[in-house]
């Protein structure tokens, strides 16, 4: 099993900056992609950026430019660095470990991000 808590998130004004920590605990696979999603109210939940164990990155274009994913292997944590922060970036982000040899997904609690304009 796997425990992931978020940390974080909170209220923030148009154009200022927040960081994301989620650390991971548990049996954590060795292959492995830590991501970030969101969730705004009426909306389905959407990729924001995601990171494998090697430190490959993929992101959402709405996101690029902006938000930094990175890792500390050795302290099973994944970052996410929000720069240049607008209204709609307003959501609950929840952290995710996925395992693509097991097919393991794993989610945390959520935490929620407001953009005040």
């Amino acid at each position: 099993q796997v425990q992931l808590v978020e940390s974080g998130g909170g209220l923030v004004q148009l154009g200022g900056s927040l960081r994301l920590s989620c650390a991971a605990s548990g049996s954590i696979f060795v292959i492995n992609v830590m991501g970030w999603y969101r969730q705004a109210p009426g909306a389905e939940r959407e990729l924001v950026a995601t990171i494998t164990n090697v430190g490959s990155t993929n992101y959402a274009e709405s996101v690029k430019g902006r938000f930094t994913i990175s890792r500390d292997n050795a302290e099973n944590t994944v970052y996410l660095q929000m720069n240049s922060l607008k209204p709609e970036d307003t959501a609950v982000y929840y952290c995710n470990l996925f395992g693509p040899l097991s097919g393991h997904n794993y989610w945390g609690q959520g935490t929620q991000v407001t953009v005040s304009s």
